[in-house]
């Protein structure tokens, strides 16, 4: 996608927001609103690392490797839990799929299980925080997947020690326009069954949604941020590597159920207007 066109992506998606959703707009924005003074320096939840975890030592602030894809930069700031002290020389990994689904560095991908994408690096990098405890990566906005939210994965390291492995979110609003109007993310064989209302690790270990990043408009990218509270003492065991399910993916879930959340189905959205704008409220 050249520089114009994602001009206009973004600029389409922004009239087109306005124009939807014009009584909901400070609502939608409360799902990604960035936590106040006093929570910031709450300790940012653990959450599972996923299958995909790879180390592949890539110091390095644009990892896009020419992914296609809107641009989006994730900006996260390492501070103390509780002292809210920045804390600078951490180690930063961040990991997220592209605009299809695929993660770098593994096979067995995509919705026919069938993609190898095992010599790739795209969409993976690590960073040490500046003196204010900030890093910044430019990315591209990540696509979805099976039984998952959008989301983006990071570690946090301090001397040698991983004290955070967590996983950020965005907006559903915006996950759903992009995914219906952009080209890099469209064509999938499913529809997108699982979001932010109904995935396991929201629900599970962050449903007070202080993972979820704040997101604003730049001139041609999206901008994320995020604040990690991390607690210096802590140790978080290496989790083993995990690829992605063998052989062809599953079938619909039974009525009812859908995919994400609790093995073996997650629970259905049933308003999934109202899922996607937190604070709507409708007549059923």
């Amino acid at each position: 996608m050249d520089k114009s066109t994602r001009r206009g992506v973004l600029g389409l998606i922004s009239a087109s927001a306005a124009g939807l959703l014009p009584a909901q707009r400070a609502r939608a924005a409360s799902e990604s609103r960035p936590v106040d003074s006093v929570d910031a320096c709450i300790l940012t939840p653990q959450a599972e690392e996923g299958p995909f975890y790879a180390d592949p030592k890539l110091v390095r602030a644009d990892i896009a490797d020419g992914r296609a894809g809107i641009p989006l930069t994730l900006r996260l700031r390492v501070i103390e839990a509780g002292s809210c002290t920045p804390i600078a020389g951490a180690r930063v990994d961040i990991w997220h799929c592209d605009a299809q689904g695929l993660y770098s560095a593994f096979r067995g991908q995509g919705d026919q299980h069938t993609i190898d994408e095992s010599s790739s690096t795209f969409l993976r990098g690590t960073q040490m925080t500046d003196d204010a405890g900030w890093v910044a990566f430019n990315t591209i906005y990540p696509g979805w997947y099976d039984g998952r939210a959008t989301h983006i994965h990071f570690k946090v390291f301090l001397d040698q020690k991983n004290v955070l492995t967590g996983q950020t979110f965005l907006p559903d609003a915006l996950n759903e326009f992009i995914y219906a109007n952009v080209t890099e993310y469209a064509g999938r064989p499913r529809p997108r069954t699982t979001l932010n209302a109904n995935d396991h690790v929201v629900e599970t270990a962050d449903p007070d949604h202080r993972a979820f990043c704040a997101v604003k408009e730049d001139k041609d990218r999206y901008v994320a941020t995020l604040t990690l509270g991390v607690d210096r003492r802590a140790n978080i065991a290496q989790q083993a590597r995990r690829g992605p399910p063998p052989g062809p993916p599953p079938g619909p879930p039974p009525a009812g159920m859908t995919f994400g959340g609790p093995p073996p189905f997650g629970r259905q959205i049933k308003d999934r207007l109202a899922a996607l704008i937190p604070g709507l409220k409708r007549s059923q």
